[in-house]
């Protein structure tokens, strides 16, 4: 009876292990997915800015400080990811406005605490 008892705790241990493999293996391909959406330098920055209130390309080029063709390239990811919607706008010369979508807004609790720890990070290193 002794060994039926070791049995079960062995296989509730191995069956634990694997779930906590499985939870480990789904948490990191969650933050994987994560980081390809809004990873490199100029996303979190442009929805920060969007965040304020609907912008022209240039006027993103020109506060962000970042150059037209990578402007237009990181746009378009997050055009496709869903986050900004863009918008023609009937003008002459024609212009386009940037805006956020509610799911670009869905980042914003952890864009304030990329924020937050940023401003923690600068005042420790002072």
């Amino acid at each position: 009876m002794l060994w039926v008892t070791s049995v079960i705790a062995a296989l509730e241990s191995i069956v634990m292990s694997n779930h906590k493999e499985d939870s480990c293996r789904h948490n990191r391909r969650a933050v994987q997915d994560t980081l390809d959406v809004i990873g490199g330098k100029w996303k979190i920055l442009l929805l920060l800015t969007l965040g304020e209130r609907p912008k022209r390309f240039k006027e993103l080029s020109r506060d962000l400080e970042i150059s037209p063709r990578m402007l237009s390239r990181e746009l378009q990811d997050m055009e496709l990811n869903k986050l900004i919607t863009r918008t023609a706008l009937d003008t002459r010369p024609l212009g386009v406005e940037y805006a956020i979508t509610e799911h670009g807004r869905s980042f914003q609790e952890v864009i304030e605490s990329l924020k937050d720890w940023g401003l923690k990070h600068r005042s420790k290193l002072r």
